[in-house]
């Protein structure tokens, strides 16, 4: 009977330090599970919505900025993240200097209440539930042209070509309906990062896709202009801050599913 006990107690504990483990914090404040939940490549789709509570609170006005006159914005208030103001704006500067400057900023963030409104006035045909669009997120921009619709201009046959040198994709492109379950929206433009936009444009894949690829290989190594970059992809159960780079600069995203994806510089 003691012999019992004392293999019970062992089980408790060590299942107390895994749970602690799993809960323990990754950078002094941002749990494992919660991180899953959390960054620049989360999928938000048909099967996977944002969590309200972790809808971003950085949010800037996108209208205000040095830039313009490269573009037009729609609203007064649209808003996006801040972290990916300077590199739309990059993409803005980048189309100026190549003769395209006609587009119009039409949304960026939405609100759940927001997200509500669009999708009772307009119905599952024109818009998605609240927490199911990416709008949600902070990291997606609507953009048309002045001169017409975005899939017969310029403005949008450049934006397609261009976008991922910026860290950003079309996010439903033409050829990944069956992936994406949404129509082509040639408008759409969703920010994930450098070194990600970079490989999925050279291996032509849609996010769902290329999370299934991180998956996959678990480390990927690549270089985007000069710069090293080492993606690891870690299930959130066996992540842990142990296995974060003391001595290198990196950023971590989850996957909204149960991933957590980290990206070293160098």
């Amino acid at each position: 009977m003691k012999k019992i006990i004392v293999i019970l107690l062992i089980f408790s504990i060590g299942a107390w330090f895994t749970f602690n483990n799993q809960k323990s914090n990754i950078d002094g404040h941002t749990s494992a599970q919660e991180q899953v939940y959390q960054g620049d490549l989360l999928i938000v789709n048909h099967d996977f919505p944002i969590k309200k509570k972790y809808i971003p609170k950085d949010l800037v006005n996108a209208s205000k900025t040095n830039y313009n006159n490269y573009y037009v914005v729609l609203y007064n208030d649209i808003l996006i993240s801040e972290h990916i103001k300077a590199p739309f704006e990059a993409l803005m500067e980048q189309a100026y200097h190549e003769g395209i400057s006609n587009f119009m900023i039409s949304s960026g963030f939405r609100s759940f209440e927001e997200q509500k409104r669009l999708y009772d006035e307009y119905g599952k045909d024109s818009a998605l539930p609240a927490g199911y669009s990416e709008h949600n997120l902070g990291l997606s921009l609507d953009i048309g042209s002045t001169q017409g619709r975005m899939e017969d201009t310029f403005e949008g046959q450049w934006l397609a070509e261009n976008v991922w040198q910026h860290g950003f994709i079309m996010r439903y492109p033409k050829n990944k309906t069956h992936i994406t379950k949404i129509k082509y929206e040639p408008w759409h433009i969703r920010y994930v990062g450098l070194p990600h936009s970079v490989l999925m444009q050279e291996k032509d894949l849609a996010l769902e896709e290329y999370i299934e690829f991180l998956k996959d290989e678990q480390i990927v190594h690549t270089s985007v202009n000069g710069q090293d970059y080492t993606i690891e992809y870690y299930d959130s159960v066996l992540f842990s801050k142990a296995v974060l780079p003391k001595d290198k600069t990196y950023t971590k995203s989850g996957d909204n599913q149960s991933g957590i994806i980290i990206t070293i510089e160098g």
